[in-house]
C-alpha cells in the first residue's frame, strides 16, 4: 500500500511530496516524489511517525470522570483507546499509580491500580493502539511493594518510575501552596489539609523505604525495564537516582536538575501541555526553557494527549533542528528511551505507525495508522476504500 504526496517528517529532514510504501505492517520503501495508484493521496499534508507516549495519566479520568462517578475499567480503557488514536498516539504507556494517600483517592488504590493494569494487558490485542503499563511507585507507600512485585514477576509491567511526593520537596516544594491545593480539591478546611500534609511528611521517616526501593529497582532491572525518576528537584537527587539505575528523568523541577540529568546521559522528559502552554501548571521548569537550553529530549501527553501536535509545532519554532527534532521528542526519542527500537521514525524497516497532520492555524490530525492499519480518520483523506481490502 502506497501513501503518496505527503510532506514526510524524516529523522533529519522534511521531504515535500514524498511517498511511503507499507507492507506487512512496516515501512518497506520511501520515495521523494508522488507515486501513481496510491491507496491515499495526502495532498501535501504532513506525515509523521505515530506518537509514543511514555507518561499518560488519562485512564484515571476515564474510570472516574467525577469523584463519585465510577465507570467500569474495561469501558474506560476502550474509551481512552479511541481518544489516543484520535490524538495520534500509537504507543501509550498508561502511567498508573500505587499511591493510596493521593488526592485521587480510590483510583490510585492497590486494588484499582492492579485491576487497571490487568485490564490493559487482557484487552491489549483488541485495542486500536499499542497499550503498555508504566507503573508509578510512590516510595513512601511501602505497602504497595508486594502488589507491584507480583505484577512485575507476572510480566504485566513495561516501565517503572520512582516517585516521591513527600510535601516540602520535588513537585510540592511550596508547602502552603500544596495545603491550599488539597483544601480546594477535597473541599476541606486548611487546618484539615495541613494535618494530611503533616501525616505525609511523617511517612518519609519509615525505615523500610530504602530497602523496598532497592528491591523494586532490582526487580525492574532484572526484567530489563526502563526506569525513571519523577520530579527531580536537585543535582543531588539526580545523582542518587542515576546511581540506582534510572535512565529517564521525568518532569525535572529545576534547570540545575535537568542539566545534571543531561550531563549524566539521562533522557529528560516533560509534558506536551507544558510546551504548549509555555509553563508548568505547578510553577516548575518550563518545557520551552528546557528545550531552548538543550535540556529536553522527550515529551509526553501527561494529562492531555491532544497537546502533542501543537506542542511539537511550538517547540519546532524555537529549537535547533526544527520540526524533525521536535517530532523526535514525541516519537523516536521516546521509543528509544523506553527500549523500543522498532518504531518512532519514518524509516525502512520501522513499524508503519503514522500520523497525517493538516498544518494551519490549528494543526489538525486527519488520520492515524498503527502498523499500517487505519485506526482513526476524520474522513478528509481519500480514497479510504482502498484500506478496507
Amino acid at each position: 500500500m502506497w501513501l503518496s504526496n505527503f510532506t514526510l517528517v524524516l529523522p533529519n529532514e522534511v521531504v515535500s511530496e514524498g511517498s511511503v510504501r507499507v507492507e506487512d505492517g512496516a515501512i518497506a520503501e520511501i520515495r521523494p516524489e508522488p507515486v501513481a495508484g496510491a491507496a491515499i493521496d495526502g495532498g501535501g499534508r504532513l506525515l509523521m511517525p505515530g506518537f509514543v507516549d511514555l507518561h499518560g495519566d488519562m485512564i484515571e479520568r476515564e474510570i472516574a470522570p467525577r469523584p463519585n462517578a465510577t465507570m467500569p475499567i474495561d469501558f474506560g480503557i476502550h474509551e481512552l483507546d479511541k481518544k489516543l488514536a484520535a490524538a495520534g498516539v500509537t504507543t501509550a504507556f498508561a502511567a498508573v499509580s500505587f499511591a493510596t494517600e493521593s488526592v485521587y483517592g480510590h483510583v490510585r488504590s492497590l486494588e484499582t491500580t492492579s485491576a487497571v493494569i490487568e485490564g490493559i494487558n487482557r484487552l491489549r490485542d483488541d485495542l486500536l493502539i499499542d497499550h503498555r503499563v508504566h507503573a508509578r511507585y510512590e516510595i513512601t507507600n511501602v505497602g504497595a511493594a508486594p502488589a507491584l512485585e507480583r505484577l512485575l514477576n507476572a510480566d504485566q509491567i513495561d516501565m517503572v518510575s520512582l516517585t516521591d511526593h513527600t510535601p516540602g520537596q520535588g513537585q510540592y516544594n511550596n508547602l502552603q501552596s500544596y495545603i491550599l491545593s488539597i483544601s480546594e480539591r477535597r473541599a476541606i478546611s486548611e487546618e484539615m489539609a495541613a494535618e494530611i500534609v503533616a501525616k505525609r511528611i511523617a511517612m518519609r521517616n519509615n525505615p523500610e523505604i530504602e530497602a523496598k526501593l532497592k528491591e523494586i529497582v532490582a526487580l525492574s532491572l532484572k526484567h530489563r525495564l526502563s526506569l525513571a525518576s519523577h520530579d527531580d528537584d536537585s543535582v543531588e537527587k539526580v545523582a542518587e537516582m542515576h546511581d540506582l539505575g534510572v535512565t529517564i528523568s521525568e518532569f525535572p523541577v529545576t534547570a540545575p536538575a535537568a542539566e545534571e540529568a543531561r550531563r549524566r546521559g539521562l533522557w529528560t522528559l516533560m509534558g506536551a501541555p507544558n510546551a504548549l502552554r509555555g509553563q508548568s501548571m505547578s510553577g516548575n521548569l518550563s518545557a520551552l526553557d528546557a528545550a531552548k537550553a538543550g535540556l529536553l529530549s522527550v515529551i509526553a501527553a501527561d494529562y492531555h494527549p491532544a497537546a502533542f501536535v501543537p506542542g511539537i509545532f511550538k517547540l519546532a519554532d524555537m529549537m535547533e533542528g526544527g520540526l524533525p527534532s521536535a517530532v523526535a521528542m514525541a516519537t523516536g526519542n521516546a521509543a528509544r528511551s523506553a527500549g523500543l527500537s522498532d518504531r518512532g521514525e519514518i524509516a525502512i524497516g520501522q513499524r508503519a505507525d503514522l500520523v497525517a497532520v493538516e498544518p494551519g492555524d490549528i494543526n489538525r490530525i486527519r488520520a492515524t495508522f498503527r502498523a499500517g492499519r487505519l485506526v482513526y480518520s476524520d474522513g478528509t483523506l481519500h480514497p479510504l476504500r482502498a484500506l478496507a481490502a
